[in-house]
């Protein structure tokens, strides 16, 4: 091999050390800033091939999605003097990497201000309710209140917290039986008030049940008595009609209904024989 070919090798695998060395990639979930000495040069966020120099410059590259830090259980104090033990977690992404590297420099020191800051925020926040509403639906409102507060503390450090999410809100152990008492004895006192609200009620519908009742059958008994004297009215109206149309009949009539009477309890004593006079005939 001639020294030429070996010098013209060495040049191909000099240049192919460099240009490997002035290259690097960036993918679709990566952003990178590029420092020289130090001092950012240049910051990218679009996935590609981009170029630096050899040897001079140097690239850091970060996370371009959604990160999620697991914040450690921690005491806090309630309005109302309880304490709980809140168990978070936090989403947020490098959303200047500019910022984030001139002060951050690294994930593990990002994740350590924002420990802070998220733990401080929800402190206070909680601080500021009763025990019965920290566990009620409000807390969602709390916590997003304790997210707008955190993100605006940590925009500055080119942090941008998404979400600040609670996965348990649990009593220390030495509370767990006093607070189950205290509860227990509340659903009892509204139990026995509602028990006694609705005996009252109760009585209430039945007294107004009671009087409605004797209305309609004072009611009723008025229009029987009515309906009684129309009815005699018409049956004497009856017979008198019946009368003067057949005076003999009307009274044979009578008499038979009279025996129908007298004999229907089987023994008979006789006096008035006026009544008899048809068995005579």
């Amino acid at each position: 091999m001639s020294g030429k070919l070996i010098t013209t090798i060495v040049i191909i695998v000099i240049a192919l050390i460099i240009l490997s060395l002035s290259i690097f990639i960036i993918d679709q979930t990566e952003q990178a800033v590029v420092l020289r000495f130090g001092e950012i040069i240049n910051t990218y966020s679009e996935a590609g091939i981009h170029f630096k120099t050899p040897f001079i410059d140097n690239v850091k590259k970060f996370e371009k999605r959604i990160l999620l830090y697991d914040i450690e259980p921690e005491k806090i104090i309630t309005e109302d003097k309880k304490t709980l033990i809140i168990d978070t977690y936090a989403l947020w992404k490098i959303a200047n990497p500019q910022k984030f590297i001139e002060t951050m420099r690294t994930k593990a020191l990002a994740e350590s201000r924002i420990d802070d800051i998220v733990y401080s925020h929800i402190r206070n926040v909680f601080a500021k309710h009763t025990f019965d509403e920290i566990i009620s639906d409000r807390r969602e409102e709390f916590l997003r209140e304790v997210t707008k507060l955190s993100r605006e503390d940590l925009k500055d450090f080119g942090i941008e917290v998404v979400d600040v999410r609670v996965k348990h809100a649990d009593l220390p152990n030495e509370n767990i039986r006093a607070v189950y008492e205290r509860m227990k004895a509340e659903r009892y006192s509204i139990a026995a008030q509602i028990r006694a609200e609705g005996q009252k009620e109760a009585q209430k519908i039945r007294a107004e049940a009671d009087k409605k009742a004797t209305v309609i059958l004072a009611e009723a008994q008025s229009k029987a008595e009515q309906l009684k004297g129309i009815g005699e009215a018409s049956s004497t109206r009856i017979y008198a009609e019946a009368y003067q149309q057949d005076p003999e009949f009307f009274e044979f009539w009578r008499s038979l209904s009279s025996y129908n009477d007298i004999f229907k309890n089987g023994t008979v004593i006789l006096g008035d024989m006026e009544i008899l006079k048809y068995f005579s005939k």
